[in-house]
């Protein structure tokens, strides 16, 4: 399932981060995997909750999805948000490449 057109690279979000943009992170990951490591900052609501809790969201807000390798979770989480009207992009490289990164 890669869309890399709505892929952001973990390079870009970290400068968008820096640059003090307002960005939520979203872990769609179960709460066990979001509980082992996470993304700082990084909310923690599983694919299957997102939906519901998306109605309360602020449509102005940028999201970003992640879930560990990147690609599959945060690809669907990120198009159900997509379809909801929401800007929002998946983190390429996931939860795992924030790490290996640092």
């Amino acid at each position: 399932m890669e869309k890399s057109d709505n892929c952001i690279t973990l390079d870009i979000l970290k400068q968008k981060l820096e640059s003090k943009n307002e960005i939520i992170i979203i872990d769609v990951r179960s709460n066990e995997e979001y509980n082992e490591k996470h993304i700082p900052d990084a909310i923690n609501i599983p694919l299957d909750k997102l939906e519901k809790e998306a109605k309360t969201f602020d449509k102005n807000k940028f999201y970003i999805t992640v879930c560990g390798k990147g690609g599959s979770r945060s690809a669907t989480g990120a198009e159900k948000l997509n379809q909801m009207k929401f800007n929002v992009l998946w983190l390429c490289g996931g939860t795992f490449g924030w790490f290996d990164k640092q």
